[in-house]
């Protein structure tokens, strides 16, 4: 057995305003490169390394991480028997699901979130192909940092760009981190357009998933008469899960979008993991659009191909909505849709696990509300009713 644990506070004074952050892997080799990572960030480090879940549950108390990384298949006991455990002992612990991409552990990785899982991540089948996986590691350290400083009331959001989209070729004024955000109710809001919407995009990344499910419950009477197109960052298999679960959620018909196929009211069209989903219009129709290109925001999907595709199809009739993720995707993208005449809703900070894509939307002074999760889909319903107040 090789268990590494750290012992909060003591000696280690100068670290204890790192994250802390137990690893929970039955490979040496991944845990040791995780590890490394984790190590060479300034504001983390590494309080527990162990092998199985069983471990974890048992140190969980005296190690007191901030987040956990935790593997699916362990011996012993895995992932998802050790989660309901550890939050039992620690209700407050980030718990972020590994697992690689298979059909089973999305499944397992979906069940992960029901019961308190903050968030999930897929890995690459083998040491050696994380440890070339650069994206991989990213989103770890990403997931890790924002869902961390999250459970400790530390507040990250993007800096105000400019409203304006820039000109072609023009460079772009990146987003930052400020400690101090603006106060959401002293945030600019655009009143809803005159223009009535005839389809519903939405994006969205960490904490998407749940978010999803809440928001097409709401918004039954919508999906029936309005197309509804979603981006949510996930990779391949996962978005296949998601659809089945937001059909079930919905009652309504919902797949992964297929290329050329017809959009049409009364479904749900998720963009396929590993593909940009744009949509396009031949004549009367409107049809999906896939592309294998270059991620985009870090990003396949991403969200701002859909949202400036769609104003190319429906002009100022596009509702966009943005809910919880990491990063600043759909901005661009919503400024587009402001510019032609369309709306953006964007999710409040106080239900976002992420109030980056959403916070980004706001701070741009784009979004036409701010809303808090549960009221997202009957605001939604009221405006594609007629209501623009």
């Amino acid at each position: 057995m090789s268990t590494a644990l750290a012992t909060p506070g003591g000696a280690t004074d100068a670290r204890t305003d790192r994250l802390r952050v137990m690893l929970v892997d039955d490979s040496a080799v991944i845990r040791g490169l995780i590890s490394r990572w984790i190590e060479s960030e300034p504001d983390m480090q590494v309080a527990a390394s162990l092998r199985t879940g069983r471990e974890a549950v048992e140190h969980v108390e005296r190690v007191d991480p901030d987040v956990a990384v935790l593997d699916i298949e362990m011996p012993d006991l895995d992932g998802i028997s050790a989660l309901p455990l550890m939050l039992g002992k620690k209700r407050d612990l980030v718990v972020i699901m590994a697992s690689t991409l298979t059909r089973r552990n999305a499944e397992i990785s979906f069940r992960a979130l029901a019961l308190g899982a903050a968030d999930y991540i897929p890995k690459p089948e083998s040491a050696r192909e994380i440890a070339a996986a650069e994206t991989f590691r990213r989103d770890l350290v990403q997931k890790i940092r924002h869902l961390g400083m999250r459970r400790r009331g530390v507040r990250i959001a993007p800096q105000s760009p400019p409203l304006v989209p820039a000109a072609p070729g023009a460079a772009r004024k990146p987003l930052t981190a400020t400690a101090h955000p603006v106060p959401q109710a002293q945030l600019m809001r655009r009143p809803f357009g005159a223009t009535p919407p005839r389809a519903l995009m939405i994006g969205s990344s960490t904490g998407g998933p749940q978010a999803l499910m809440t928001l097409v419950s709401d918004i039954g009477p919508l999906i029936d008469k309005y197309p509804v197109l979603i981006t949510q960052h996930m990779p391949p298999t996962f978005t296949t899960i998601l659809a089945e679960h937001l059909a079930r959620a919905s009652k309504r018909p919902a797949h992964e979008a297929v290329d050329g196929e017809a959009v049409k009211p009364g479904r749900i069209y998720v963009a396929p993991g590993g593909k940009h989903m744009r949509v396009a219009r031949h004549g009367v129709d409107v049809t999906i659009a896939l592309d294998d290109g270059p991620q985009i925001n870090f990003c396949k999907p991403a969200v701002d191909p859909l949202f400036q595709s769609a104003v190319g199809v429906w002009q100022a009739g596009v509702m966009a909505v943005i809910l919880t993720g990491l990063g600043a995707d759909g901005m661009r993208g919503g400024m587009d849709v402001v510019a032609a005449g369309g709306n953006v809703v964007a999710q409040d900070e106080a239900t976002s696990v992420v109030w980056g894509m959403p916070g980004a939307a706001a701070h741009a002074g784009i979004c036409a509300a701010v809303l808090p999760l549960g009221q997202i889909g009957p605001k939604l319903v009221r405006v594609f009713s007629g209501d623009r107040s």
